[in-house]
């Protein structure tokens, strides 16, 4: 199939995708496609600000994904209700991306060369956003990730490579890992192994973890034969045996959750996690996640016990978020990167009126200006907006966290521990701070 077929029929295959999938809770505007394709950064501008929202409502990240589309559709919602961005509505226009990066390539090349979007929201997985981020900056499209971690986007960034079209309002796994590794040694582990899922997203993890911990006078068991498991894997009983092997006090996995279940599940079969405490991520922050992983025959959760780590969020803004989710969510529960995903949409809005123009130019010459400026702290977008258009500064107070995106676009947080109740229920029981290592 010749390349201008191929996307053809990716179009169209994302298209229909959209009709079946695409509708959040709170509604969307319909769009029209416009006809220019010579000058993809200035569609917008003339029609109302456009974005996009591309996140795992299927696949292996769909546990944690389902409730993104809906807190972008509330922040869209909130800002068109108190007089929109420049005057006129802001459209989202909402994909899947299938946990894939595939798809998600495909989803992207939609929304930016077809729906002309300036801003998108997402993704969540990192290798998403590592195939989809060459995309958005192709077309000078502003993009924001509310939970794509990998270090791997501070290290391109640094190189120039995104052209300031990049930004995630949760902080790498720079600091993730270090954190992680905070966790481990504040409750006393010497000996720890590692299993990873092998993509961007494990590896990087897996050497700042490694590197945080051994710092600090810890010893990694596997450091020399390091357990990676393979994204597509149906069986993982092989990869089981060697992350557990040796009693280690604990083991650090970093996983996705429907192939990490699979294999916490083999480590439980073969009465290898007895005794072990499993140290997990934000990936797998998600009461589903311990679900798939199954019970023991009293009815115990087999994650008994686990502990975690989750970009943490506090303070006035999120209060206020929290108020308003309840009340439009139907009391839905606020899950993890829910207000990240809020204060991504946001963070596109408020640039773009900063700037006058409904262009990804326009919101990336900005974005940092409006999170992290000397402008008057808010927390409430519409009081931001109201601001804004009087000409006056703003910085913008997440319910995520102060979101103050440095020149690679990351933000510094500190970290929620979480536990696995004997039901398979989850809560928070600490914060840690990044464990700094060299």
């Amino acid at each position: 199939m010749k390349n201008s077929q191929i996307k053809i029929f990716l179009s169209l295959l994302i298209s229909i995708n959209w009709l079946t999938t695409g509708c959040g809770l709170f509604g969307t505007t319909e769009d029209t496609p416009t006809n220019n394709t010579e000058n993809p950064d200035t569609s917008s501008d003339s029609e109302g600000l456009k974005l996009g929202a591309l996140f795992p409502i299927t696949g292996d990240l769909s546990s944690i994904g389902q409730n993104m589309p809906i807190a972008a559709q509330l922040a869209v919602d909130t800002i068109n209700a108190c007089g929109g961005v420049n005057g006129k509505p802001v459209t989202l226009v909402k994909e899947d991306d299938q946990t894939d990066p595939v798809a998600g390539t495909a989803a992207i090349t939609k929304l930016t060369e077809v729906d002309k979007v300036a801003g998108v929201v997402g993704s969540f997985a990192s290798s998403v956003s590592t195939a989809a981020l060459d995309v958005a900056v192709r077309n000078n499209v502003m993009m924001i990730s509310p939970g794509s971690t990998s270090p791997i986007f501070t290290d391109r960034a640094k190189k120039g490579e995104f052209n300031g079209f990049w930004a995630r309002t949760a902080p790498p796994d720079t600091y993730q890992a270090q954190a992680l590794a905070a966790l481990a040694e504040k409750q006393g582990f010497k000996n720890v192994s590692t299993v990873v899922i092998n993509n961007d997203y494990g590896v990087a993890f897996e050497g700042q973890f490694v590197n945080a911990f051994t710092t600090a006078g810890g010893n990694i068991l596997n450091k020399d034969k390091p357990v990676r498991y393979d994204p597509k894997a149906t069986t993982l009983d092989s990869e089981a045996a060697a992350a557990f092997a040796n009693q280690p006090d604990a083991v650090a996995a970093v996983l996705y959750a429907e192939t990490g279940s699979l294999l916490l599940q083999a480590a439980f079969k073969q009465g290898l996690s007895k005794g072990v405490t499993v140290l997990l991520t934000d990936g797998v922050y998600s009461e589903d996640f311990t679900k798939q992983a199954g019970k023991t025959a009293d009815g115990t959760s087999i994650l008994a016990g686990a502990l975690g780590t989750v970009p943490g969020a506090d303070g006035k803004a999120l209060e206020e978020f929290t108020t308003l989710w309840k009340e439009k969510s139907s009391g839905k529960e606020i899950t993890a990167f829910v207000p990240h995903t809020w204060d991504a949409t946001v963070l596109l809005m408020l640039a773009a009126e900063a700037s006058g123009t409904n262009t990804g130019e326009g919101i990336k010459n900005k974005i940092r200006e409006i999170a992290s400026g000397e402008g008057t702290e808010v927390t409430d977008p519409c009081q931001g907006m109201e601001l804004l258009r009087k000409g006056e500064k703003i910085n913008y107070q997440g319910a995520s966290g102060n979101v103050d995106i440095d020149e690679n676009g990351d933000v510094i947080g500190v970290y929620d521990v979480w536990e696995v109740n004997p039901d398979g229920s989850l809560k928070i029981i600490d914060k840690v701070l990044p464990l700094v290592s060299n």
